[in-house]
């Protein structure tokens, strides 16, 4: 009996480790395992008068607070029957911008591309190319600053509510990022590029691509989620097509289809089903890099994730040249008893919200379903497939290979151990 066994996961979001048995060259059991304590999210959430709600999710993660946020105000807004403005949709698409920047930033050139280059660290890289670093580390700051100057700071914002934003942020603080975020596009330009030399390894799987779509742009807020297999659900109907179940070795609940099946969320999901709806600027850089989509090697979500960087570059680009803002930065709440989900594409992939609230505005209900949850089944799977790759390797290579292939996933441990409830009971 063989082990290929990572106690801790390196270089990922949260704690977890990987477990792969191999018996006479075949492997027998594959596990992911999350032992990250449950955190109890949408226990706290109930009983707190809804507009607490946006402050206590983006506590989830620190790299993609606003993912929570947003898909957390939609449900919430839907269920009181709130309608924004287009100048609070603008901003939080801007917001999003600058979430994405820092998020993809970061798992490009510090998180994913040591592995590439058979780099055990980002200290590594460093060593070799500083500059690649330094610049790396100056696009994920551009991202942070767009996060401070409209949330107030850069991890865990707080100008977030239900209705829009508690104050317009100061108009000339974001136009002074322009000369950055110019710069940023171009560095965003040649991060395609130099994607596109990086040595992926050889791996093509056949997925279920789920994404939130929109015809008239790329989707992170607003649309219907779509698939792959050309089925459409609406935001109301998520949960009749997907599903979550808990399974004994792990802390996460892992995501499935109607019909048992695994799906992929994430940048290739919305690169394969959006990429007609991208900026000019990215539109270009996809049909210079002359990829064949879809894309079906997870090792190049990196390659998806730099498309998507010049994407939220020009976005962001744009949206802060025509921020003027008017009125108020809110709309009124008329508080009511109602229920209602809400989605959006967090960088890892498409995060649900679904929440009930009492006629004071009080969460009765909450339910989460974060990206990583709805990925771990297909990384379990992929892992599978790379199987007898790694029985035919030394130990040491084929651990490092099994968890290079996870990492590619952005897993972010701690947003899928939240899903218990928290029950409070007195004893007598």
């Amino acid at each position: 009996m063989k082990t290929i066994e990572v106690p801790a996961l390196a270089r990922v979001e949260g704690e977890g480790g990987l477990y792969i048995g191999v018996k006479d060259n075949q492997v027998v059991e594959i596990r992911l395992d999350i032992y990250e304590p449950p955190r109890l999210f949408e226990g706290f959430l109930v009983g707190r008068f809804l507009q607490e709600v946006p402050d206590i999710t983006s506590r989830i993660c620190g790299i993609c607070p606003v993912a929570y946020q947003m898909s957390s105000v939609a449900a919430l807004e839907t269920a009181l029957g709130v309608e924004i403005v287009p100048q609070v949709y603008a901003l939080r698409r801007l917001m999003y911008c600058g979430e994405y920047i820092e998020s993809h930033a970061l798992h490009i050139y510090l998180l994913q591309a040591p592995d590439l280059l058979g780099q055990p660290s980002a200290l590594d890289l460093a060593a070799i190319a500083p500059d690649v670093v330094r610049n790396a580390l100056r696009m994920k700051k551009i991202g942070n600053e767009i996060l401070k100057a409209i949330g107030g700071r850069s991890v865990h914002p707080v100008n977030v509510c239900v209705g829009g934003f508690y104050r317009w942020p100061d108009a000339s603080s974001l136009k002074a990022l322009l000369p950055d975020l110019e710069w940023a596009l171009e560095a965003a330009k040649d991060t395609v590029r130099w994607s596109l030399t990086l040595p992926y390894p050889d791996l093509e799987i056949d997925y279920e691509f789920v994404a939130i779509h929109h015809a008239e742009e790329y989707a992170l807020m607003h649309g219907e989620v779509l698939s792959s297999t050309g089925k459409k659900t609406s935001v109301a109907d998520y949960e009749m097509r997907y599903f979550e179940e808990h399974v004994q070795r792990s802390n996460a609940l892992h995501g499935h289809t109607a019909n048992n099946g695994t799906y992929l969320v994430g940048p290739l999901a919305r690169l394969n089903l959006n990429h007609a709806q991208l900026l000019p600027a990215a539109q270009a850089a996809l049909e210079d890099a002359n990829l064949k989509l879809p894309l079906k090697n997870p090792y190049k979500s990196l390659i998806a994730r730099a498309i998507e960087l010049v994407n939220f570059y020009e976005e962001a680009i744009q949206l802060i040249k025509n921020f003027y803002p008017e009125g108020p930065a809110h709309a009124a709440l008329t508080l009511k008893a109602g229920e209602g989900s809400g989605m959006s594409e967090a960088p890892r992939g498409l995060l649900y919200h679904r929440y009930k609230i009492d006629e004071h505005g009080m969460v009765k209900f909450a339910k989460i379903v974060p990206p990583t949850a709805q990925n771990l089944p297909r990384i379990e799977a992929d892992l599978l497939v790379l199987a007898p790759k790694l029985v035919n390797m030394q130990q040491d290579l084929a651990t490092i290979t099994a968890e290079h292939l996870v990492r590619s996933y952005d897993p972010c441990i701690s947003c899928a151990t939240h899903f218990l409830t928290l029950r409070v009971e007195s004893m007598e």
